[in-house]
């Protein structure tokens, strides 16, 4: 799991190509484009443009993804996530989805960061995150990177 600032983004392009892609697709994204839906871009990349209600923590869910690394970018006021190595948790809530590319787990959230506008979250496949923490409504971006092997 990494926590940047979207300026310093760049910093973590070196990590695979289609991160930089990402990042740099970021950097230049212009915040008034926003509409709720999804924007694909080249290498596989999805951009879903959100607008979810928070949760309080103890009803958050970790999820994990096997095929996808995600950028969670808090749009409007501070969204707090959970983190935790996949390899930690136990509580299977819903297997493995194919199809979606994700599992959900209902173990307790070992470790809260609050994610600011204009920082970004990446979550890698052994990184459980429980996005969406907190209360009120939220805007945000979730970059979908196809992992490279």
């Amino acid at each position: 799991m990494i926590l940047s600032t979207i300026k310093d983004g760049g910093t973590y392009s070196a990590i695979s190509p289609l991160i930089k892609e990402a990042i740099e697709w970021l950097q230049n994204w212009n915040e008034a484009d926003f509409k709720p839906g999804k924007l694909e871009l080249p290498g596989g990349i999805v951009v879903k443009f959100q607008e979810p209600a928070l949760v309080p923590a103890e009803k958050a869910r970790f999820e994990a993804h096997k095929r996808f690394i995600d950028i969670q970018v808090p749009l409007k006021g501070v969204e707090i996530m959970g983190w935790a190595p996949i390899d930690d948790l136990k509580n299977v809530i819903e297997p493995y989805n194919e199809d979606k590319d994700v599992v959900f787990l209902g173990d307790s959230t070992q470790n809260l960061i609050n994610v600011y506008p204009g920082q970004m979250a990446i979550f890698f496949p052994e990184d459980a995150h429980a996005p969406n923490i907190g209360i009120g409504n939220h805007r945000k971006l979730c970059i979908k990177i196809p992992v490279i092997k």
